[in-house]
This record gives structure tokens, C-alpha cells and sequence, in this order.
């Protein structure tokens, strides 16, 4: 059945890969990010590749504002039957005593506050429809923290007691809530996290194969394509070479 997906952060990573995947089974997608070029590219291959309705919608999840203006009340919305919460970054890895406080509230204000303000702006509509599904991206971060993670781990800690929250206050509504939690995975986000040192960021996936955005997309996928009395909750995946946040064999 053809579905209306909303993506964040599909100019990249885990969310382009995501918003590739649903658009070749057939979905109609609503993509959101901060780089407008890129959305715009992904939306025009996806319409020509696919032949979907792809609606682009340019803003900042840290914005509240912009969040609203966007997204609440907006009738292209109805009938959402996804929303997929991936936009997220790392910044910095620094002891916390040497922590950057304007990357900590970067972090707290995308990985947490971002995915709250979307949430709750699309609630609506997924409640007025009395069914739906809402897949947070967390973090193998969020299920154990390690040294110089410190904030980075705290947010997606906190992704994953709002998934369980969520899932528990929205039962009433028949919408299910699931969050996948990826480990070491090979995209953007080591760039992001050391500020453009190519360098460091590609020394962080040597001597193993990490997970690809692929791989997460087809999770995300699976999850949301199961049968309607049928919620998987919580996934944790990592690549055969890690065990968790702590163990990892080069």
C-alpha cells in the first residue's frame, strides 16, 4: 500500500538513504533538512526514478518556529502515515572538562529538542488519522556511554526514554513507536563530529567494515512494514565487527 513518509535530515546519510529506500517501494515522501540544493536534487531524482510525490521542506529542527511554520496544520501533512526523527549530529569528542558548551547545545538542541518540536507538530494529524508510526534514529550512544561521548551520549539516552515515553502515551492513539539504535556507522557524521579533519574521521572506520546508511534504511524499512497489530519497539544494530559501544574488533 502506498504510504506518505516524512524524513528529517534526508539531504544525507541515514535519512537519504532512508528517503531512497521508501521511495523505491512506491511511498510518497516529505523531506526536510537545512541545505535546500540538496533536498531539491533528491526530490527531482526521486519524482523521475520513482514516479512519487516528493514535497521538500527547508528548515532547521533546532528553530522552533520554523518547526511550526512548517509543518503544524499544514494540509499536504494529512494522512501521514510515517514519520522517521533522524536528523541528529555529533560535535566535538573532548573530555568534559574541555567540552564545548555552544556544541553541547547544538547537540541538545538538535538530537532532543528537535526531534520534540517535529513530533509534536505532526501529532496532530497522525491522531486525527488514528493510526501511524513514528521511527526515532537513536544511538548505540544512548544504551551505554563512553569516555569523551559525555553530551553526545546524554541526548541519545534521552531519544531513547522519549521513544519508550512515547510509545506508552500514544497507545490510546494506535500509533506505534519504535527507535532504532545504529553503532559505528560510515557517513557524514565523523566529519560533522571533527569539524572537517578528514583525516580523523576516516581513521575512525579503519580496520573493519562499519554499517552503511543502507543498512539502516532497510531497518528503518522492515520496521515500518510490518503487519498493523505488529510494533517492534526497540532495535540496536551494529556491524559484525562491534559489540556495543565499548567493544570493537580491528
Amino acid at each position: 500500500m502506498r504510504k506518505k513518509i516524512l524524513v528529517t535530515g534526508a539531504s544525507s546519510g541515514f535519512g537519504n538513504a532512508i528517503a531512497r529506500k521508501f521511495a523505491a517501494a512506491g511511498n510518497d515522501l516529505i523531506i526536510t533538512g537545512r541545505r535546500a540544493d540538496r533536498l531539491e536534487a533528491l526530490a527531482a531524482e526521486l519524482r523521475e526514478s520513482a514516479g512519487i510525490d516528493v514535497l521538500v521542506k527547508v528548515f532547521d529542527v533546532q528553530n522552533r518556529e520554523q518547526v511550526f511554520a512548517a509543518l503544524h496544520g499544514d494540509p499536504a501533512l494529512e494522512n501521514l502515515d510515517l514519520l522517521v526523527n533522524n536528523a541528529g549530529l555529533a560535535l566535538g569528542r573532548d573530555h568534559f572538562d574541555q567540552g564545548n558548551i555552544d556544541d553541547w547545545e547544538t547537540m541538545i538542541d538538535t538530537n532532543l529538542k528537535g526531534l520534540l518540536y517535529v513530533t509534536r507538530a505532526v501529532l496532530p494529524g497522525l491522531i486525527s488519522n488514528g493510526k501511524g508510526h513514528i521511527i526515532n534514529i537513536g544511538s548505540t550512544a544512548g544504551k551505554e556511554a563512553y569516555e569523551k561521548g559525555n553530551v553526545y551520549c546524554a541526548t541519545k539516552t534521552a531519544v531513547d526514554a522519549i521513544s519508550q515515553s512515547m510509545r506508552i502515551d500514544l497507545l490510546k492513539h494506535r500509533i506505534k513507536v519504535t527507535v532504532v539504535h545504529p553503532g559505528a556507522s560510515e557517513t557524514e557524521f565523523s566529519m560533522v563530529r571533527f569539524k572537517g579533519d578528514a583525516q580523523t574521521a576516516k581513521a575512525v572506520y579503519e580496520g573493519y567494515k562499519p554499517l552503511q546508511a543502507e543498512d539502516i534504511a532497510d531497518t528503518v524499512h522492515y520496521c515500518a512494514n510490518l503487519p498493523e497489530h505488529v510494533c517492534i519497539n526497540s532495535v540496536v544494530m551494529t556491524c559484525t565487527s562491534q559489540a556495543n559501544s565499548f567493544y570493537l574488533y580491528k
